[in-house]
């Protein structure tokens, strides 16, 4: 049976998986271009230790990310540890005692909670005095009328807007979504400074945030641009000035961009992007899938096989704990590294509740390889991401649904 449906998956999916497979051209083309362009050679590859003076292949990674991204700067840097690690160093370069922080993608992900003092933290922006405004997404879209109002009654140091989901329940938000509310807030204030967090959504869709008006973006090497290779890291691109002021806060005023030892991940990180756009069409790929195969099988899906997407994200929304756990269990079975462990509930730092993960990937924590995860609450949601290849995506989410259906019947 499940074979069956994932034959009729593939056929009533096959003009998508065409518009996938031409946005991989259009990446892969441009990327190949950015090599080009700046000369990448095999002297690249080096790596310098200590302070990391003159590190001709991380100012050559820089060069290709901030052209590929549309920035005019870039910070790409082995030191940042995940996506939320940059998206901290950007908020404190960026905000002051006595600036204010807004969210109009409604409340961050779990890891920044903390960061910002939503939840209590001797660190937070909050205990430096920093505020925090949220406006909420009115039917997945901007609340326009209420991001004027606020600003033009407050100033606003920094707008925050997460494109991807995180663990909520709205969905992803498309390039065309920022377009129209950076058209709207420009009427209003040109310098307050548009931060989007594009972690899970490069190489989806042509046009980066940056080429529709935002300032700064922030993005994670184990998603989608590190294609797979590369082990850590994490990036800041957009306006030199601002990313200039990320840098001296990941490193020391002064020193900025100019120290940052590579410590040998330079070639890992070029080859990480170079493979990027296949990567992230076969996650594309097997998120269809998955969507198309578990809606016949009456599951709720988020995005569905055929919505336009904005993120390597599906959602599968079970309504109940223990199929939101055997469905992260069989990823995490049918995954190349660590099939024999078992996907278990457990605390995990930076969020409040229970998180089941399954993450069998060559890179911990990787999410650009198969990975499925959700924290145990309600409406018990699994949401799965990521794969190196469509057959190996494949492979393992037929195998995982057909366990599925057989310990449910």
């Amino acid at each position: 049976m499940i074979q069956e449906l994932a034959k009729e998956a593939q056929r009533n999916c096959e003009t998508i998986f065409k518009e996938i497979e031409a946005m991989e051209y259009f990446f892969s083309d441009k990327v190949l271009q950015a090599f080009r362009k700046f000369k990448v050679s095999e002297s690249h590859f080096n790596m310098t230790t200590g302070y990391g003076y003159n590190d001709l292949g991380r100012d050559v990674i820089e060069s290709i990310f901030a052209d590929v991204l549309g920035g005019e700067k870039a910070l790409v840097r082995n030191q940042f540890i995940s996506g939320s690690h940059a998206l901290t160093v950007a908020f404190f370069g960026l905000l002051r005692p006595g600036d204010t922080l807004l969210s109009i993608s409604g409340l961050p992900y779990d890891t920044l909670h903390e960061v910002i003092g939503i939840k209590d933290n001797p660190s937070s922006l909050k205990s430096f005095e920093i505020n925090y405004k949220q406006i909420d997404l009115v039917d997945n879209k901007f609340d326009i009328p209420r991001i004027i109002d606020t600003l033009k009654t407050e100033k606003i140091k920094v707008i925050e807007i997460q494109r991807s989901i995180g663990y909520s329940t709205r969905r992803s938000l498309t390039i065309e979504d920022i377009r129209e509310v950076i058209e709207e807030i420009r009427k209003f204030d040109q310098d307050v400074i548009i931060m989007v967090d594009n972690c899970y959504c490069e190489f989806v869709e042509r046009l980066s945030p940056l080429e529709v008006g935002a300032d700064i973006i922030v993005g994670s090497l184990i998603k989608n641009l590190g294609g797979s290779i590369a082990s850590n890291g994490a990036y800041i691109v957009g306006k030199e000035k601002l990313v200039n002021l990320c840098a001296e806060r990941l490193t020391l005023p002064g020193e900025g961009m100019e120290v940052g030892p590579s410590l040998g991940a330079n070639k890992s990180i070029l080859q990480g992007l170079y493979l990027a756009p296949s990567v992230v069409a076969s996650s594309l790929k097997v998120a269809v899938l998955t969507s198309y195969m578990m809606e016949k099988l009456g599951f709720q899906v988020e995005p569905k096989y055929n919505d336009k997407r904005a993120d390597i994200v599906e959602k599968i929304i079970f309504k109940d704990k223990d199929l939101l756990i055997k469905y992260v269990k069989g990823i995490q079975k049918y995954s190349p590294i660590d099939s024999n462990s078992e996907a278990v509930p457990s605390p995990m730092p930076g969020y409040s509740d229970e998180v089941i993960m399954a993450s069998g990937a060559f890179t911990q924590g990787s999410s650009i390889e198969l990975s499925c995860d959700g924290p145990i609450r309600a409406p018990y949601i699994a949401y799965q991401q990521g794969s190196v290849t469509y057959n190996y995506g494949k492979i393992a989410v037929l195998n995982t649904i057909k366990e599925l259906m057989d310990n449910t019947n």
